[in-house]
């Protein structure tokens, strides 16, 4: 009787493979693509780390709030934040863009 050896299945794609990729396959700039990568890095690091999956509209108004606020951060900027903010997988790019 010989030995079988189980191989995990492949694990799906980390969040940000995720986002990359969709912004590879839209042909956004390289520049578009580290922004919102670190926007949703910014975002989780500000919530403990949690996954954005596990998050809702209470994380991103607190997290925007902090960017008003305290960081000064303009109204345009914020739109982009909140644009990824939802859920980052579904829809790269500003509000109404996904094409």
């Amino acid at each position: 009787m010989s030995s079988t050896l189980l191989a995990a299945p492949p694990s799906s794609p980390r969040l940000l493979d995720q986002v990359r990729e969709r912004i590879r396959v839209k042909h956004y700039s390289l520049r578009t693509e580290q922004a919102y990568v670190g926007w949703i890095k910014r975002y989780i690091f500000f919530h403990d780390k949690r996954h954005p999956r596990d998050m809702g509209k209470v994380e991103v108004e607190a997290f925007l709030g902090v960017l008003a606020v305290e960081r000064n951060v303009s109204a345009a900027t914020q739109t982009q934040a909140l644009a990824l903010g939802d859920d980052p997988r579904r829809s790269v790019g500003p509000a109404g863009c996904d094409g």
